[in-house]
């Protein structure tokens, strides 16, 4: 895995295409059936430094902007979602600091300064897990809370096969692979939970809280024959972790 590939490839994507096509996963939910509203694993947010990782095309910074938020940074390594994050949060009357990096390389972020750094369904795209992991334990001040979530490895592991669900990839098979995607391409890893888990405790990380479950308010608004939703229903299609640092 050549990570400077990987950088160009998933760069590229977002810049072109992005959320027209993926769409936006952004707070209050986590990703698909789990919604902050329902975790609270925030709390009051007011007063506090929050730095976003992955920031997309900032709806996420604006939610903890709208909840008193004292400061708004955000890193994302797609040009085209920074400039829409920033486009964004001018118009809903909020400023906030925005780089454009690579999550897993220096960017100038303060050291010992964030009350929180999170990330939605962005930490995946990292190539360099425990690498990652430490920066951020850097940017927080002792006793920071890292909140991020991520699509649930067993998800991915899974397909449905004559009305029955089926493995049909090796769980603990974390080799990066090409998806392509609406006339583009992505390189993904999909890692073990024990991956980092692991990764957060080499870190300096204590996790408080994980969650896996699927959110019955919010599945009963869907379609029960959506193939999406059998799944969910089934088992984990995402999982939000809650760490703080020592």
């Amino acid at each position: 895995m050549n990570k400077h590939s990987v950088y160009e490839t998933n760069s590229f994507y977002w810049d072109t295409k992005g959320n027209d096509f993926l769409g936006a996963i952004v707070l209050p939910f986590y990703g698909a059936f789990v919604s902050e509203e329902k975790c609270q694993l925030f709390g009051d947010v007011s007063g506090k430094k929050m730095l976003e990782i992955g920031c997309g095309n900032g709806q996420s910074l604006q939610y903890q902007g709208d909840r008193k938020a004292s400061e708004l940074w955000g890193m994302d390594i797609s040009k085209e979602q920074i400039e829409k994050a920033k486009q964004h949060l001018t118009a809903c009357g909020l400023s906030a600091k925005l780089i454009c990096s690579p999550m897993e390389e220096e960017c100038n972020i303060p050291v010992d300064y964030f009350d929180f750094v999170y990330s939605i369904y962005a930490i995946g795209w990292t190539t360099d897990l425990e690498g990652t992991f430490c920066r951020i334990a850097s940017y927080l001040k002792k006793d920071g809370i890292f909140i991020f979530s991520w699509s649930h490895p067993i998800h991915k592991c899974v397909v449905e096969e004559n009305n029955r669900f089926a493995f049909n990839k090796c769980y603990f098979d974390e080799s990066w692979y090409s998806v392509s995607l609406d006339e583009g391409a992505l390189t993904l890893s999909d890692r073990k939970l024990s991956t980092y888990v692991n990764a957060l405790a080499k870190a300096g990380f204590v996790i408080e809280q994980m969650i896996e479950e699927t959110e019955n308010e919010i599945i009963q608004l869907h379609d029960e024959n959506n193939d999406f939703v059998k799944r969910a229903k089934m088992f984990p299609v995402t999982f939000v972790i809650k760490a703080r640092k020592l």
